[in-house]
């Protein structure tokens, strides 16, 4: 029904910033929910932020606010992750997903996925 792709990551050094892109493709509904998520070697992947497809009403992680900031281009279909005061413990890949429950945060509350896009922050 939809289809995600991640770009934009990269090496980046502590305190500096980076913007992550996810388009969308396919047939797509107004009432879905888009969200990003990360993973770490070893570690479970977790939630990082999300909006509506409509592109209000972001909500995010208490690891990230403040820092990071979702947006969307409803014209380009595409969603935005802007990375701000990057920290080594931001390193992991990125993924964004899309699904119909309200304000999920849990991976199991997500339909789809994209293939993630590696993001390193050196100190």
């Amino acid at each position: 029904q939809v289809q995600l792709a991640e770009s934009g990551g990269g090496l980046v050094q502590a305190g500096g910033s980076l913007r992550l892109s996810c388009a969308a493709s396919g047939r797509t509904f107004s009432n879905y929910y888009m969200g990003w998520f990360r993973q770490a070697p070893g570690k479970e992947r977790e939630f990082v932020g999300g909006i509506r497809w409509s592109g209000t009403s972001p909500y995010y992680a208490d690891s990230v606010k403040g820092r990071f900031t979702i947006s969307r281009d409803n014209a380009k279909n595409t969603m935005y992750l802007q990375m701000n005061s990057l920290k080594p413990e931001d390193t992991a890949v990125y993924y964004c997903a899309a699904g119909l429950k309200f304000r999920p945060i849990q991976v199991k509350e997500y339909d789809y996925w994209g293939q993630g896009t590696q993001v390193t922050v050196s100190s």
